[in-house]
C-alpha cells in the first residue's frame, strides 16, 4: 500500500504518517528511532504532511489527522490544474500553428533522444484501455538490446490489453524472444509478420508514436500524431498488418508428426518459419536437426497446400492453425 507516494509524496512522509495512524501522537525523536531515519528525515516528512492537512503539532508530538478532507481538497486543486494545463497546451498548440503555418497542428515531430524516450514512455504510462504497436526493433549502429519497453510490464499489470506484431528480424533476435516471451507471459497478445515496415505505437485511440528507420539505419525522429484522420489511417495499417500477421505460441513441446490437429510444437515450428528464421535456427530452438525441421516442413506444406514457406503460414493461420 502506497497511497501518499502515488500523490508525489516521499517514502519517509508516507511511513511517517502511517506510523502516526497506527501507534497515535509521536514526538519527531521517536519516529525516527521507529522508521530508522534521522530526525532531519523526520521534520521534512512532517512539513510535506502538515503542508496537505494530515498532521498538526501537538505540543512536542505530531498528530495524524483524517485524511478524506485533506486529500479531497488536494484531488480539487490537481484538478484545477489539470484544466489549466490542457487549455494551456491547446493554447499553445494554437500559437505554434499561427507561427508555422507550414505544418499540420495534429502533428508533432521529436528529434533530442530524451524527449523521444519520453514520447514512446508516455503510450504505456497513459493508455486506458489498449496499446496497438507494429515492432521492427532498434536497426543499425545505433541498435540496442531488445528488452520489455520501460512502462510496458506496469501498464499490462493494470489491465491496459497489448496486441503487437513483431517484424522478423525481432523474432530471430534470442533477446527479442525472451522480451517477446516475457510480455506474453503478462498477457500481451502476440503476432508475427515478415516484412513490418516501421516502429508504431497506438495509445488507446488518441494518440499514436511513429519512427521510420532512414536509409542509413539511425533514429533521426519520432512523429506524435494525435486524433486526425491520418492517426485513423494508422489504425488502419495496424489492423491489416495484425490481419496478415500469424499468432505467437507461448510454449515449448517435442517434434510430433502432422496429425489433424497440430501440436504445440507444431505452432511454435510454423511461426517461426513465418517470422523468417532459418531452419538451422528453427532446429536450435526446438532441440531437433535441420534434417527433421526440413522434413516436417515438407509435410506441412504436403497437408496443407502451400507452395511457399510464407503460404504455409498463411494456410495455417486460415485453417485455425495458429
Amino acid at each position: 500500500m502506497h497511497p501518499l507516494r502515488a500523490i508525489g509524496l516521499t517514502a519517509t512522509a508516507e511511513d511517517t504518517y502511517l506510523t502516526l495512524v497506527q501507534r497515535g501522537p509521536t514526538t519527531s525523536a521517536a519516529l525516527a528511532s521507529i522508521l530508522r531515519v534521522t530526525p532531519d528525515a523526520v521534520d521534512a516528512a512532517a512539513g510535506e504532511l502538515t503542508g496537505l492537512g494530515l498532521v498538526e503539532p501537538d505540543g512536542e508530538r505530531l498528530l495524524a489527522r483524517p485524511p478524506r478532507a485533506a486529500l479531497e481538497a488536494l484531488a480539487e486543486i490537481r484538478a484545477k490544474e489539470l484544466g489549466a494545463l490542457r487549455d494551456g497546451a491547446d493554447e499553445l498548440s494554437q500559437f505554434w500553428r499561427d507561427h508555422h503555418p507550414e505544418g499540420p497542428g495534429y502533428i508533432e515531430i521529436v528529434r533530442a533522444e530524451e524527449p523521444r524516450k519520453a514520447l514512446a514512455r508516455r503510450v504505456h504510462d497513459e493508455a486506458v484501455q489498449q496499446v496497438r504497436a507494429l515492432s521492427i526493433g532498434s536497426p543499425g549502429r545505433l541498435a540496442t538490446p531488445p528488452n520489455v519497453a520501460p512502462g510496458c510490464r506496469e501498464a499490462l499489470a493494470r489491465g491496459v490489453a497489448y496486441s503487437v506484431v513483431y517484424g522478423a528480424q525481432v523474432l530471430r533476435d534470442p533477446l527479442g524472444r525472451e522480451a517477446i516471451n516475457a510480455c506474453v507471459t503478462l498477457g500481451e497478445r502476440a503476432r508475427v509478420f515478415p516484412n513490418v515496415a516501421l516502429n508504431l505505437l497506438i495509445c488507446d485511440d488518441r494518440f499514436a508514436v511513429v519512427h521510420v528507420p532512414p536509409r542509413d539505419h539511425q533514429w533521426r525522429h519520432h512523429i506524435a500524431v494525435q486524433q486526425s484522420a491520418l492517426l485513423d489511417g494508422l489504425i488502419g495499417v495496424f489492423e491489416s498488418y495484425w490481419q496478415m500477421a500469424v499468432p505467437l505460441p507461448t510454449t515449448d513441446e517435442s517434434m510430433d508428426d502432422v496429425g489433424d490437429a497440430p501440436t504445440d510444437d507444431t505452432r511454435q515450428l510454423l511461426t517461426y518459419l513465418s517470422g523468417g528464421l532459418t531452419d538451422e535456427s528453427i532446429a536450435r530452438e526446438l532441440g531437433v536437426s535441420e534434417r527433421t525441421v526440413a522434413r516436417r516442413i515438407a509435410r506441412l506444406q504436403e497437408v496443407l497446400g502451400a507452395q511457399t514457406r510464407f503460404q504455409l503460414g498463411v494456410q495455417a493461420g486460415r485453417r485455425g492453425w495458429l
